[in-house]
């Protein structure tokens, strides 16, 4: 209802990602078209790894994707969407009651559910730095009751399952080797995406933040965002390799370049706009030619801010002193 993107605006979105080095990208049409024509402007180094279309309502037919410069990462052939085991599976407290579709029979109880968008998992390597990106978009519902615990408990159960794999890993690692601080084979793991984090304080965040994950402090809490921001967005780490290190990270604010909320941009782009919001909802339906130029916009490049850190990725002087130590040691 909000029309096309406009040609110069793959060129925005083009470059906002040549500026990183992978990118994650959600919500991406069952229709790669468009898609397509950003790889395309993005030239002959790029590439991407994209999901199947989620189906039912939950998932809204949508894909995920990463996006990467092939000669700063490459991509370790190990690609799956994660589905959790028996024993591990979501919990939606009364479920029927919040207005899901259960089972006959089953609308007093607890029901065990898998996450709505099945989360994204892609192994690859930038440098000396070994790693797993995971790309999630959790589940919203409301903003209290069953489904605001359905939200906690997905996230609940993701870091909880990325947890146990890389301690199982550690485990195997350390009796295979004899050593206990071995981490030859021991996956790092990255989460980022729309994990509908409500505050910095809230159980959404409490729960990202268990299991051994945090938020690095590049990013964390109110450190790169402007009040009133949502704080939807996240990335967390598990990292065993204690080289791993944040140098730096920050939140783009696109709207500050490019369509921007002036009256020179809003007449510039008045004739590609809906006479009208074709929001059917009429609570969240535009009200002013000003509100409505700002959902446009949105349409046009994202309605989240591009989150992103930048991590360590040349060992090189560690494994020279370790080249040194070894020698010493055979002397």
């Amino acid at each position: 209802g909000f029309g096309p993107r406009l040609p110069e605006t793959f060129y925005y979105l083009a470059e906002m990602v040549s500026a990183f080095d992978i990118v994650a990208l959600q919500e991406v049409n069952r229709d790669l078209s468009a898609l397509s024509t950003l790889m395309k402007i993005l030239g002959r180094e790029w590439d991407y790894i994209v999901t199947d279309a989620t189906e039912g309502s939950g998932g809204n037919d949508e894909r995920m994707a990463f996006v990467f410069n092939t000669e700063k990462v490459f991509f370790r052939k190990i690609a799956g969407e994660v589905v959790l085991p028996e024993g591990q599976l979501v919990v939606s407290p009364k479920a029927a009651r919040a207005g899901e579709t259960v089972a006959e029979g089953a609308a007093a109880q607890d029901v065990k559910q898998q996450f709505a968008r099945t989360p994204f998992l892609v192994a690859f390597q930038a440098g000396w730095f070994r790693f797993s990106l995971c790309t999630v978009h959790i589940y919203y519902g409301s903003e209290s009751g069953a489904q605001l615990q359905r939200r906690i408990g997905e996230i609940e159960r993701l870091v909880e399952f990325f947890a146990k794999r890389q301690d199982k890993e550690a485990v195997a690692v350390a009796k295979a080797t004899g050593r206990a601080d071995a981490i030859e084979g021991v996956e790092n793991y990255i989460l980022l995406g729309d994990f509908n984090v409500v505050s910095p304080e809230h159980k959404t965040m409490t729960a990202l933040k268990s299991n051994g994950f945090t938020v690095p402090a590049a990013i964390d809490g109110k450190t790169v965002r402007k009040d009133g921001a949502h704080f939807y967005d996240q990335i967390a780490v598990r990292a065993k390799d204690p080289r791993f290190k944040v140098v730096g990270g920050g939140m783009v604010d696109m709207f500050q370049d490019v369509f921007r909320d002036t009256a020179e941009d809003r007449a510039l782009y008045a004739a590609h706009m809906p006479k009208k919001d074709p929001e059917k909802d009429p609570k969240y339906s535009a009200k002013s030619a000003e509100a409505l130029y700002r959902k446009w916009r949105t349409w046009q490049m994202s309605d989240h801010s591009p989150l992103w850190v930048e991590i360590q990725t040349d060992f090189a002087d560690d494994y020279l002193r370790r080249l040194v130590a070894e020698g010493k040691a055979q002397r």
